[in-house]
């Protein structure tokens, strides 16, 4: 995988040169990976997707300063973990402004309207529905460094030499916080699996 040529850096240097129709390839490829990203570190879909445009728009101001130093994926992903931390301080220091309250509140209702015309699901549906949401609740509850671990060990697009310079640890302290994170997982979550067996 080192040994590849990564096209994702050729592109964004075409970026840097000014070339929007290239930034429109890498937005087309990494929006959803970087959406899935943002949401399941803050849980609250509106401020996903505003952040998740952010995380864009900071890629394109910051067109003039990229240097190939790295994979372009794990330049991006810095970048959105950074936005995160941002608001997640930012939610700390104003709790009041945060959406976490209304979630809880309403978290037995449909997130999505669309959910809502299709009352009656196949048992598979459901029960499938509810594990996602058992282990969002249980990513959500570990520890920041962890989590963020666990969702970039999701992208194939990182190795963990990657995670590594995304989390700014060493190789070691980041295989630690995957295997931490996925033990805690499966802790969290034995109710509701039938084996003990992590999917990686």
């Amino acid at each position: 995988m080192a040994d590849e040529p990564d096209l994702d850096a050729a592109l964004m240097l075409r970026v840097k040169r000014g070339d929007r129709v290239a930034f429109t390839e890498l937005v087309e490829k990494y929006k959803q990976p970087v959406m899935n990203f943002v949401y399941r570190s803050l849980r609250d879909e509106t401020e996903a997707e505003d952040l998740a445009q952010n995380v864009f728009l900071q890629v394109y101001k910051s067109r003039d300063r990229y240097e190939r130093t790295a994979k372009f994926s794990t330049w991006l992903f810095t970048i959105a973990r950074n936005l995160c931390l941002n608001e997640i301080r930012r939610r700390s220091r104003h709790p009041a402004e945060s959406l976490e309250e209304t979630h809880a509140e309403n978290e037995d209702q449909p997130s999505r309207q669309y959910e809502d015309k299709k009352v009656f699901l196949p048992t598979e549906n459901v029960l499938h529905r509810e594990l996602a949401k058992k282990i969002e609740e249980a990513l959500a509850e570990l520890p920041e460094n962890q989590r963020t671990a666990i969702l970039l060990c999701r992208q194939d697009e990182l190795s963990y030499e990657e995670i590594a310079k995304v989390l700014d640890c060493s190789l070691s302290a980041t295989k630690s916080l995957i295997h931490r994170g996925r033990e805690a997982l499966k802790e969290k979550l034995k109710p509701y699996l039938k084996t003990g067996d992590w999917e990686a």
